[in-house]
């Protein structure tokens, strides 16, 4: 059976936001009624829940449901995780990648969660240095290991297609608790994800 992909919307917020939409197209000059544009205002809500759904997602919940006793203590990584967020001053995408670190204590957690919560963060209106200390953060608090570090790298369409238009600028924020406050432990893991 071919792959099916399932979005689900609430109807009510589609609506509105579909008719906020197309004033606003309508405002800047255009036709909402050309065959290019009849169904603009219905994808472009869609695409706004889509992506703005972290705001009904709980990290704290994606991490305790795969989190596994185990006495291993040695660095975890989990480097080159795709990023794409939205930034809430103009509301245009940044995206790039994010390389996530602990040292367990005594939990360890499904590897596939570390990109889950990052993706919840990512999916609200951002800016780069707060969704890096939400993911530290979660981590930290949830897991309580001996150590978290977070490195984000991303490119802003804000600073690339408007504004002071810098279309190779890459922004990165990092943030370290724990063991890798220590400088010897950071910098192995900056060695280990190519920094």
């Amino acid at each position: 059976m071919p792959y099916k992909k399932f979005e689900e919307y609430n109807m009510k917020v589609t609506d509105d936001v579909k008719d906020r939409y197309k004033n606003i197209i309508q405002d800047l000059g255009e036709d909402t009624e050309r065959d290019g544009l009849l169904k603009t205002p219905e994808r472009a809500a869609k695409a706004m829940q889509f992506l703005t759904q972290g705001y009904d997602q709980d990290p704290v919940e994606i991490l305790k449901s795969a989190m596994f006793k185990e006495s291993y203590n040695e660095m975890v990584i989990v480097k080159d995780i795709e990023l794409y967020s939205l930034c809430e001053h103009h509301i245009l995408p940044f995206f790039g990648k994010a390389h996530i670190a602990y040292i367990p204590n005594g939990y360890i957690v499904g590897l596939s969660k570390l990109p889950r919560i990052l993706d919840v963060f990512a999916r609200r209106l951002q800016v780069q240095e707060r969704l890096t200390e939400q993911v530290l953060d979660c981590i930290n608090d949830t897991l309580k290991p001996q150590g978290v570090a977070v490195v984000i790298e991303a490119s802003h369409m804000c600073m690339m297609m408007r504004g002071v238009q810098k279309q190779n600028s890459i922004t990165t924020t990092s943030g370290f608790r724990g063991q890798f406050e220590k400088s010897e432990t950071r910098n192995e893991f900056l060695k280990l994800i190519g920094k």
